[in-house]
């Protein structure tokens, strides 16, 4: 019996091609919200749409998520190589980029910034009644190039919801 023959490295990228094709055929073309669970990590709470480990979506280009911030309370503090989008569909408050304080309110865009050698940013609420949220994206550069990206992925502080 002949052994069979393993293929050569073009002929792998076409086989995964083809099992992308076929994955994306039968994912879902929507995502539902009230489908989703949110997790308490060391960020804040999360509801993640599209993220490196969810093989499910049609598209794993970005990720996508919202986040919800309780009235007074902040976010986890995270460095990296910055590229993320954050709109801010309730609340008002304001975000720390490498400690510096910008403020926002409902209907504004918050855009961590690309650097070199990485960017530390944190997302406040000021509201002391209401829960501020934010919609969220980033490119899934992790695929291509390691979480590290090149400048490093780090928690510097976590949420105050998060229990480890």
């Amino acid at each position: 019996m002949a052994a069979k023959k393993e293929p050569n490295l073009l002929e792998q990228l076409f086989q995964r091609r083809d099992t992308e094709r076929e994955r994306i055929k039968v994912s879902p073309k929507v995502i539902k919200g009230k489908d989703l669970k949110a997790e308490t990590n060391e960020m804040g709470i999360i509801k993640w749409y599209l993220h490196p480990a969810m093989k499910s979506g049609a598209i794993r280009t970005i990720l996508f998520w919202t986040q919800e911030i309780p009235a007074g309370s902040h976010s986890g503090k995270q460095k990296h190589q910055g590229g993320s989008v954050h709109y801010v569909k309730e609340g008002k408050g304001y975000t720390t980029v490498d400690d510096v304080k910008h403020e926002w309110e409902k209907g504004d865009l918050i855009l961590i910034p690309i650097k070199p050698n990485g960017v530390s940013f944190q997302h406040f609420n000021t509201d002391k009644e209401k829960t501020a949220v934010l919609v969220s994206a980033e490119p899934n550069w992790y695929d291509a190039m390691g979480v590290d990206m090149g400048s490093g992925f780090e928690q510097l502080e976590n949420a105050p919801e998060f229990k480890p």
